[in-house]
């Protein structure tokens, strides 16, 4: 199924950017009368038919439209530290919009190696992935802010449940398994903390725990930062499949 995407729906009409009417005239050949599925990346399919076959500004008429179209019965937010090597973060972010994500949010820890991450190429590769897996809503990407600031933002969400995931084990403060949690949880909203290379700080830790996050582990791997943040993306799938 091609899939087009769309920022400029108007009532009954729809209006590609340059690259998107680029490739739907030039390199898929399609002329004034045919009809095309456009995404407006926040949920709704429209079907439509095209009207100006301007390889520079398609222009359609929306014949019909779905909401929800593709979507999933849960909301995501992934808190996921930026990687060394950015292609792991992209790389991350593509997997995790194929499988099922709302939000991601770059956070940066007192151990991130990486303390400058810029969103825009990776906000075309979920527009890429969320067509090629069949969806019409576009995972949004947040600006970067340290794990302290997300979790100040986070202490008041209240009927989310919320995980962070680390390595380092504390007697006190047990870690459960993100299967266990996320089988318990009978909500919507999850939200999961996934640290750097470095793993997060026992302070960042003990700051999590005071706004609610419940630590849990992902399994006996050592995974790397990505890994683990499409594993937790992964479980959350499967569980409410």
């Amino acid at each position: 199924m091609e899939l087009f995407y769309s920022k400029d729906i108007d009532g009954n009409m729809c209006r590609l950017d340059q690259d998107e009417s680029g490739h739907c005239v030039k390199v898929l050949r399609h002329r004034s009368g045919d009809e095309i599925a456009v995404i407006d990346g926040r949920g709704t399919l429209c079907r439509c038919r095209i009207t100006s076959d301007s390889p520079k500004g398609v222009e359609a008429v929306v014949l019909s439209s779905e909401s929800g179209w593709g979507a999933h019965t849960y909301r995501l937010h992934m808190a996921v530290c930026p990687t060394k090597n950015n292609d792991r973060y992209e790389w991350f972010a593509e997997k995790a919009c194929e499988i099922g994500v709302d939000e991601i949010s770059p956070i940066i820890g007192e151990h991130s190696e990486r303390r400058v991450f810029k969103t825009g190429r990776i906000e075309k590769i979920l527009v890429s992935a969320a067509k090629q897996s069949l969806k019409a809503a576009v995972p949004q990407v947040n600006e970067p802010v340290s794990v302290r600031e997300f979790i100040r933002e986070q202490a008041g969400n209240e009927g989310a449940l919320k995980l962070i995931a680390y390595c380092f084990e504390d007697e006190n403060v047990p870690r459960r398994s993100v299967k266990e949690m996320l089988d318990g949880f009978e909500g919507e909203e999850i939200v999961v903390m996934i640290g750097p290379e470095g793993d997060f700080s026992k302070a960042e830790a003990e700051l999590a725990l005071e706004a609610g996050f419940v630590p849990v582990h992902l399994g006996a791997s050592r995974l790397r930062t990505e890994t683990a943040a499409l594993t937790a993306v992964s479980a959350a799938y499967f569980r409410y499949i």
